[in-house]
């Protein structure tokens, strides 16, 4: 029933009522002033027409009932909706023009309430302004460290004491989706986040553990205590982790959180254990072999020893030296490849090295120089400085000793390895010029080196060698260098291209703590929330209809968090009721082999983890995740908070408590509607305007904001 027709019935029945009190009133003063046969005749003669009576009222109370409402619609709601829009200016930051619906007195008092609000807009833009200017110096000593923070090249995360993650470079986002086992399904899959728990990556009694040691050498006065510990990934990698304190205050004792610096071990690890088991092969079957020389240099010390058994034995002697040699040869060629890769190597971009490489050469020596056929997808691990050297060094030497004017750079990916080429046209060189080169120690104008080309080759693992192209009168040095890791490669991609702005920082994250307190007690503004909405096949749960697309934002210290988002079309496995594919847009084809629900909500649980679900109209997303409990074992048991109800705590005289309605009262703007991302952020900057609007109505905890929201007429809706 909408709420018009109700107070439609109200009003009549008030009237009804009073009319009927009035008359029995009536009736009383009448019968007390008559003698009692006259009263007597009266009461029959009226009750014989009580009937008729009641009949009579019932227009008489319907008119009234209609002036009230009248009177209610023209003078009444009119004010409490003005009060409500005044209210949303005096405590949000929304502009919008004040309604002036109703009589010219009430347009008058709105239209002087407009002028206060627009003094007040343009006083809160004047401080606005003000606390910019005066915040610029902080905000660029914090995009200074995030930039800085982001450039590095070890992973960092930095936590407050409950181990809430309110700083972490690119690096480290890479590291950790690169760690995590988990399926690719989101990018809200990952284990890091603002706000997020380190401990959904790292056991939190390691981590304690660390804490404990670091605040015993503080206290023993060390002035940089740090502590170290191995964990494992869940992916299995190897992880070094140096964890070093945040203190509270200018050489305070007490700790205000940890800086967190990771190292992935598991390829050093694994390269000792193998240098292990190389040396102890090669000490047990060396051991071997020179028992049995002994042994047959002994039987050949006998004089006597018949010609037979002295060919046999110095067999013997000859098989094990070559066992012995073969043994060192195969030992030296698998441990090469460790031996060279504790030479510092950097992952580096084809492409970058070699536009560095033109640059350098062009300053030292006259040459045109340029590149032909350089792959952009090309990652290589290598020292740059000595293969900006080594390029130097030969372009130098063909410029002074063959007067070669123009030279060429070519690169690409050959049998797994980087081949670079150092082209030119002219004159060829012989091999024996091509060596000598290649065993000269460089130079390169007037810097010197003791390190030969060989060396540099070598110490990168790599080859080297003068080729001729006949066809096109061409001669190159061919260089065959390492990739990077196919893992690095990725890594190094999203690091070198992603902004180094300061994205992933929340530095007031320090002031939050919520050890020892329970989440009904927590005030609104120091929550964590994910804020999620659900696209479907249909409005029935119960009898079927399955989610097909899934979006989320999360909400940390009161601020969305766009770059940190769930977003997953879900294959439902049932047909898509072609009526609802213009309301969602999401046709078969665009579910077909995506996950199914099963699959995701793994996924969607451990990105809401430890946080407050928030949802419009939220009963009926939960109705669906409720459904699929039995079949994932997972419970979203966290408190729940809707937009929905909460609206009609703040505005309970608007019609429509609608997102687009809502919405458009707070001045958002509604991108990507009926998208269960778009639906999710919208939701998100809905909840973010009614918080403040509930603190004005003294609604500050999570409890309080609960109970309020069952007292509304919308938390009747089940599903």
């Amino acid at each position: 029933m909408k709420r018009l027709d109700r107070r439609v019935v109200l009003a009549v029945c008030a009237s009804l009522v009073l009319l009927l009190l009035w008359g029995v009133l009536a009736l009383l003063f009448m019968t007390s002033t008559l003698e009692p046969a006259q009263r007597s005749e009266l009461l029959d003669a009226l009750s014989s027409r009580a009937v008729l009576a009641v009949l009579t009222l019932l227009p008489v109370a319907w008119l009234l009932g209609w002036a009230w409402l009248r009177l209610f619609k023209l003078y009444v709601a009119p004010v409490a909706q003005l009060a409500e829009a005044a209210r949303v200016a005096a405590t949000t930051d929304v502009q919008r023009r004040l309604p002036t619906q109703g009589n010219a007195e009430l347009a008058s008092l709105a239209q002087t309430l407009q002028e206060v609000v627009d003094q007040r807009e343009s006083l809160r833009v004047d401080v606005s302004r003000q606390v910019a200017e005066a915040s610029a110096r902080i905000e660029q000593e914090r995009n200074r460290l995030a930039a800085l923070m982001s450039e590095l090249t070890q992973s960092v995360v930095v936590c407050n004491l409950d181990g809430r993650i309110l700083l972490y470079n690119n690096r480290a986002r890479m590291q950790f989706r690169a760690l995590s086992n988990a399926p690719a399904l989101a990018d809200g899959a990952e284990l890091i986040g603002i706000g997020r728990s380190i401990y959904a990556a790292f056991d939190k009694r390691l981590v304690t553990h660390a804490l404990e040691n670091i605040q015993q050498r503080m206290q023993k006065g060390a002035s940089q205590p740090s502590a170290q510990f191995v964990t494992t990934s869940r992916a299995g990698q190897l992880l070094r982790v140096q964890m070093a304190p945040v203190r509270g205050l200018a050489g305070s004792q007490v700790l205000g959180g940890f800086v967190l610096m990771l190292e992935n071990i598991t390829k050093a690890f694994q390269e000792e254990t193998r240098m292990d088991s190389v040396i102890h092969t090669l000490t047990e079957r060396s051991r071997a072999s020179l028992a049995n020389m002994r042994a047959a240099i002994e039987m050949l010390e006998f004089p006597d020893l018949d010609a037979a058994l002295r060919g046999r034995f110095q067999k013997v002697v000859g098989d094990e030296v070559h066992a012995m040699g073969q043994l060192i040869t195969d030992l030296v060629q698998e441990t090469s490849v460790g031996i060279k890769t504790r030479w510092p190597l950097e992952d580096m971009l084809g492409s970058d090295l070699l536009d560095a490489a033109q640059r350098r050469i062009q300053q030292v020596v006259k040459v045109q120089i340029a590149s032909a056929e350089v792959s952009a997808e090309v990652w290589l691990k290598v020292d740059s400085f000595s293969i900006l050297q080594v390029l130097s060094y030969l372009t130098e030497r063909l410029v002074d000793e063959l007067d070669i004017r123009f030279v060429q750079f070519r690169l690409g990916n050959k049998d797994g390895r980087g081949q670079l080429d150092l082209i030119w046209s002219g004159q060829a060189i012989s091999t024996e010029t091509v060596m000598a080169w290649e065993m000269d120690p460089m130079r390169v104008g007037a810097d010197a080196t003791p390190l030969t080309v060989r060396d540099v080759v070598a110490r990168h693992g790599g080859e080297m060698w003068f080729e001729r192209d006949r066809v096109k009168h061409q001669a190159f040095f061919r260089f065959l260098l390492p990739l990077a890791d196919a893992r690095d490669q990725l890594d190094a991609t999203a690091f070198v291209h992603t902004e180094s702005r300061p994205e992933y920082y929340d530095f007031d994250l320090f002031q939050v703590s919520e050890l020892g307190q329970h989440l009904d007690d927590c005030r609104l503004v120091d929550l964590a929330y994910t804020v999620f909405d659900t696209e479907t096949t249909g409005l029935n749960p119960s009898t079927g209809d399955e989610i097909i697309q899934l979006g989320a934002a999360r909400i940390v210290n009161n601020r969305l968090l766009r770059q940190e988002v769930f977003d997953q079309l879900v294959d439902p496995r049932r047909p898509i009721p072609a009526h609802t594919i213009p309301i969602h847009g999401i046709t078969p084809e665009m579910v077909h082999g995506k996950p199914h629900i099963g699959q995701v909500l793994p996924a969607f649980h451990a990105f809401a983890h430890d946080t407050v679900l928030v949802a419009h109209n939220a009963a009926f997303d939960m109705k669906f995740l409720e459904l699929k409990e039995q079949a994932t074992g997972l419970r979203f048991d966290q408190p729940v908070l809707d937009t929905l109800l909460l609206s009609a705590v703040v505005h309970p005289q608007q019609e429509s408590h609608r997102l687009e309605a809502i919405a458009e009262r707070f001045n958002i703007t509604v991108l990507g509607r009926h998208t269960a991302l778009g639906d999710a952020l919208v939701t998100a900057e809905v909840f973010l305007k009614l918080v403040p609007l509930l603190a004005d109505q003294g609604i500050h905890t999570l409890r309080q904001a609960r109970e309020a929201a069952q007292k509304t007429y919308y938390a009747r809706l089940k599903y």
